[in-house]
């Protein structure tokens, strides 16, 4: 491990984009400081901690949006419009023809995919910030945010700060790119992670102060120390399920030409045990905070009660078979056995022991069905998990019980792994220049000047 970080460090290309990535990354959280125009600061921050119908207004707003809405600043939207616009399209692609003969074109049919989903982000950001303005500062609580004079321009005002939110958004895509073109790669999920890992911090303060206080310092360390016990167990399973895979043989066939004979490889079709990733929990989430926001709209007040975030027995129920659903629908989409199958037929592949055709397309859907199951379960289990062990930690912030759950600890782990693993293709490439190299200065090089 020293002697790869050395090389890393050493190498001049390397270090030139891991200093790239973390000036754009920088860049990102600047943006957290920049406030909106017209809100006061302080105001807002008494709001928060105060709490009550306001703080859970926002907290919802955030839950809908998947963004930072407490933060009141000029990134608050964050990167998830763009996600949810790749969502999209990522389902439109399997469902229209159209954009799937555009996917099979190759680089050049995704870079079009690729500028379609950035103008569909656009429209996303507008009605994104103006749900957020109309649902929370136009409300008696939120009025009191804003600056006397600005009420009296408030059409406005509306409209500079849905062009403030769009315009942060759009300068968060370009710094992924930077990331992805000139940095490491995976630049916005990274910036994903950044934004997940910042809010530690602010997590960890409440429980450090508390446990300075006299005689609940050393129970609180316990169950700090308990919880990373915990976060060490989940990030194992969380490796150990993305790393998993089901490798199904594939043969190719031979061919005779002359004297020779071509093909008859051996290889194998991986297919990942949690294939579908986070799509599930994220969908799952958007579609339980309606429940709750019916609830409180009406007046249903059981309704709300019965379906508060990671609360109740019918939130958890919904909350599972929810995951279920979306994990077999991904997979379904993504994951096609008869066009694997035929694909296959075509490429004179085949598993072993099955003819080519329908009965290798019955063979992958029972692998598939059986392999999806268990990721399902696994999504679910890590969903559900703070409310499991959350009354086993008492003391600890939920912002923090709450990081190692659903798609906090699969994005970022899973950034993680895809960022060592571009370090190491990059170190691949740089062994294999520089094997190139010496064999331009040693014999092979001689033995081209007396061929030509």
């Amino acid at each position: 491990m020293s002697s790869t970080m050395i090389t890393v460090l050493r190498d001049k290309e390397i270090r030139h984009r891991m200093l790239v990535t973390l000036g754009m990354l920088f860049c990102y959280r600047v943006g957290f400081i920049v406030p909106l125009p017209g809100v006061n600061i302080q105001e807002f921050t008494r709001q928060q901690e105060v709490g009550g119908d306001f703080g859970g207004i926002f907290n919802l707003m955030s839950m809908l949006t998947g963004a930072q809405l407490t933060k009141a600043t000029l990134f608050s939207l964050g990167v998830m419009p763009y996600i949810s616009a790749s969502i999209i399209f990522s389902l439109l692609t399997k469902m229209v023809p159209s954009l799937e003969r555009l996917a099979k074109e190759g680089a050049a049919g995704q870079r079009k995919i690729n500028h379609y989903t950035r103008l569909a982000t656009i429209p996303i950001c507008l009605l994104q910030s103006f749900f957020v303005i109309f649902g929370v500062l136009r409300s008696e609580q939120g009025q009191q945010l804003l600056y006397p004079g600005v009420q009296q321009w408030f059409g406005l005002y509306v409209l500079v700060v849905m062009v403030a939110l769009t315009a942060g958004t759009l300068f968060i895509m370009w710094l992924g790119e930077q990331i992805q073109e000139h940095g490491i790669g995976n630049g916005i999920s990274l910036i994903i992670m950044a934004g997940i890992v910042s809010d530690l911090p602010a997590a960890l303060r409440p429980t450090l102060v508390s446990s300075s206080q006299a005689g609940t310092g050393t129970q609180t360390y316990q169950t700090l120390l308990l919880f990373v016990g915990a976060w060490i167990v989940a990030v194992v399973a969380v490796v150990f399920i993305t790393k998993a895979q089901r490798r199904i043989p594939i043969q190719q066939n031979k061919q005779t030409r002359g004297r020779r004979v071509y093909g008859g490889q051996r290889h194998f079709l991986p297919i990942k045990v949690n294939f579908a990733g986070v799509m599930p929990i994220i969908f799952a989430s958007a579609l339980l905070v309606v429940p709750s926001l019916i609830g409180g709209f009406v007046g249903w007040n059981w309704l709300r009660d019965a379906f508060q975030y990671q609360r109740g027995f019918w939130f958890v129920a919904s909350y599972v078979a929810l995951i279920f659903f979306f994990s077999f629908f991904w997979a379904s989409l993504m994951l096609q056995p008869a066009e694997i199958a035929n694909n296959l037929k075509e490429h004179g592949a085949f598993v072993p022991g099955l003819r080519p055709g329908k009965d290798t397309a019955e063979f992958l859907e029972q692998t598939m069905v059986r392999i999806t199951l268990a990721g399902a379960a696994f999504l679910a289990i890590v969903a559900i998990f703070p409310t499991l062990v959350g009354g086993q930690f008492k003391g600890l912030s939920p912002t923090l019980i709450f990081f190692m759950s659903g798609t906090s600890i699969l994005i970022v782990v899973g950034v993680a792994l895809d960022t060592v693993e571009k370090v190491n293709s990059m170190l691949i490439m740089r062994n294999y220049d520089g094997f190139m190299k010496e064999g331009a200065t040693g014999p092979s090089a001689g033995w081209g000047r007396q061929a030509r």
